[in-house]
């Protein structure tokens, strides 16, 4: 293995690590919130125990991804310091905030884990909606950086020098709206889903069930409602990127030929070589009007691109139909789960309904996995787009391939720790549901 694909492989399983964590990070304290504020009205005593095992997981889950997004902070100067030279100036702002937020999101968390009976409720509760807030900032900020990566702004390029740098204009670049809105409603999807999906299995083996129903409702409405917001984010990051990004969305579509009417292509395996998709469905002018909004618009294909500056095309089109469709899959039960809301609520306690949850349980986080490998691996060969080549980028330091083998080992083993630590907490939740039905 040479040192540049150690560099790319190692950056790449350290982002899709951390990425799950974070994500957990940023959400799943909102959903101990809602836990926290229905107790505070009703004073029912197991939305005050959802609210404290919640609490916990945030904490696990606090903990891993600042460790892990910390490691990722340090990578990106080690492997990529070429990078970090030119472009740490520019794009230093949204991670300096995010510094401040997550500082914020400490403390906070500090204060609500160890407030039950020592802060007065409301402010208790507070505490807990600022760790939501200051994460959800946190995670914003670090993608308008990467945002930047994919539309460069707040700069002026000549002869290899960077001049007229404006941080402001960096961070609110062109991209950072639509990437901000789609990460964020994801990670509300892939987190609701998850977490219902193990409160669902939890209600399957009978195991306290009415401490598992209360925390599954909660977290069911999250990711249906993301769920249902899901594709909007998606149509209006889609138009950004066929604006911006044209050689993305070709690669994207598998769409090789520049043509007026383009179809919508689904499914199907890119023959690179030969410049063209095999087995897949076709819908006439389909791609036209999602990406311009015109059903006989032009859309670029891949031969208006130099073969220099494509991306891989059969990673990015198969990850971004694995998006779509686990996308469309999480569409789908949200729409049934509404309809059972709606007009058929037996529907909800059936044991049927259940198992679509657990079935959904990774679907959230596999299509997020798969959308940042859309939005990294089609961005390629550019580190900043059309500025900056990913190789001209890599450290000359040798050895990297040593370096990706131990850092897999640890995020491995992280990921075994955290696991038991997790499946500890959840058999653990029926003891503290007993003792708080007993007091």
């Amino acid at each position: 293995m040479d040192d540049f694909l150690a560099a790319r492989l190692q950056m790449a399983f350290s982002l899709g690590f951390h990425i799950v964590f974070a994500c957990i990070g940023m959400v799943m304290p909102f959903f101990m919130t809602v836990a926290h504020f229905i107790w505070l009205k009703t004073k029912n005593p197991v939305y005050r125990d959802v609210t404290k095992a919640w609490s916990k997981g945030v904490a696990i889950f606090f903990a891993t991804g600042a460790v892990s997004g910390t490691v990722l902070s340090f990578e990106l100067g080690l492997l990529w310091p070429k990078f970090m030279e030119h472009a740490g100036p520019i794009f230093g702002m949204p991670f300096s905030l995010e510094g401040t937020a997550f500082f914020i999101e400490a403390i906070a968390l500090g204060f609500y884990l160890y407030g039950w009976g020592r802060l007065k409720p409301w402010f208790h509760w507070a505490t807990g909606v600022v760790v939501g807030i200051s994460g959800l900032l946190s995670g914003i900020l670090v993608v308008a950086a990467n945002s930047w990566m994919n539309s460069p702004a707040g700069f002026e390029f000549a002869d290899g020098q960077y001049f007229n740098i404006d941080p402001v204009k960096a961070m609110f670049n062109d991209a950072w709206f639509s990437q901000a809105l789609h990460m964020s409603i994801a990670a509300f999807a892939s987190t609701g889903f998850a977490v219902a999906g193990v409160h669902a299995l939890m209600i399957l083996r009978n195991k306290n069930v009415q401490f598992h129903h209360k925390a599954f409702k909660i977290a069911a409405i999250f990711a249906t409602i993301a769920a249902c917001l899901q594709p909007l984010s998606g149509d209006i990051s889609a138009k950004d990127v066929a604006n911006r990004q044209p050689a993305k969305l070709a690669a994207m579509e598998a769409h090789f030929h520049t043509e007026k009417s383009a179809p919508l292509i689904i499914g199907g395996i890119p023959d690179e070589k030969n410049e063209t998709v095999k087995y897949a469905i076709e819908i006439p002018g389909m791609l036209s009007f999602m990406a311009h909004g015109d059903f006989k618009s032009e859309v670029k294909g891949l031969d208006s691109i130099p073969k220099a500056d494509r991306p891989p095309v059969a990673v990015t089109h198969y990850a971004f139909q694995i998006m779509v469709g686990l996308g469309m899959i999480m569409l789908g039960i949200a729409a049934l789960y509404f309809f059972a809301l709606w007009k058929k609520r037996n529907w909800l306690a059936q044991n049927w309904m259940h198992k679509v949850f657990v079935f959904a349980t990774p679907a959230g986080f596999i299509a997020l996995e798969a959308g940042w490998t859309v939005t990294e691996v089609g961005r390629q060969p550019w580190i900043i787009h059309g500025v900056m080549r990913t190789a001209d980028a890599v450290t000359p330091m040798p050895g990297i391939a040593w370096s990706f083998y131990l850092f897999t080992a640890v995020y491995i083993s992280l990921s075994c720790i955290v696991s038991l630590l997790l499946y500890r907490q959840i058999t653990m939740v029926g003891r503290l549901y007993d003792s708080s039905t007993q007091s």
